[in-house]
């Protein structure tokens, strides 16, 4: 009996308010694809009486010691607070590609990158940014920022774009089931 590949599930679903829930179906589909799914809020912590940067450092060295444990990392990419994937998970993203560990990707938002900048870019603007538009918005058809998707085809894999109903953007998993496809063949390869 061989051991089922492990993958680290990265995305900002974490933040959702029923965050254990998708990602007890992410790992539901994993199980069905034969791998186990491992969720950013798996590792358990008690940060009970902790100042907010202990709590801060332990969720990292925790999320961090997961991914040490994965074969391979399924990020969603869909565009979070802004016209980019969340932060964290583009971390997560180069902390595997660090690890020479294959990552994948999807995004439930159709659209590269540059349209959505250009999209953003006209939007009456009360946030900070340091965007102008003299600023170079990169332009090369990808769906992400070229070292997310680089990152992605030199793994071997596809980045997954799927059209999904509005509001469903944080909870179709259909872009997901597709890396799930990806990545048995990269783990056998």
């Amino acid at each position: 009996m061989s051991i089922p590949p492990r993958l680290y599930l990265a995305g900002p679903e974490v933040f959702l308010p029923d965050a254990l829930s998708v990602g007890q179906a992410k790992v539901a589909l994993c199980a069905v694809h034969g791998c186990e799914g491992v969720f950013p809020l798996d590792a358990s912590l008690d940060l009970t009486g902790l100042e907010k940067h202990e709590q801060a450092a332990r969720i990292s060295a925790a999320n961090e010691g997961l991914m040490r444990t994965c074969d391979a990392l399924i990020a969603n990419l869909t565009p979070f607070r802004g016209v980019s994937m969340d932060s964290g998970t583009a971390f997560e993203v180069g902390f595997m590609r660090a690890l020479n560990r294959p990552v994948l990707g999807y995004s439930n938002v159709v659209g590269d990158y540059k349209a959505r900048a250009d999209a953003y870019r006209g939007l009456p603007s009360g946030l900070p940014d340091a965007d102008a538009p003299d600023v170079d918005v990169e332009d090369f058809g990808l769906e992400e920022n070229l070292m997310i998707a680089v990152a992605i085809t030199q793994s071997g894999a596809s980045v997954v774009v799927r059209a999904v109903p509005p509001g469903q953007e944080m909870r179709d998993l259909t872009g997901f089931e597709a890396c799930l496809l990806q990545v048995q063949r990269i783990l056998k390869a």
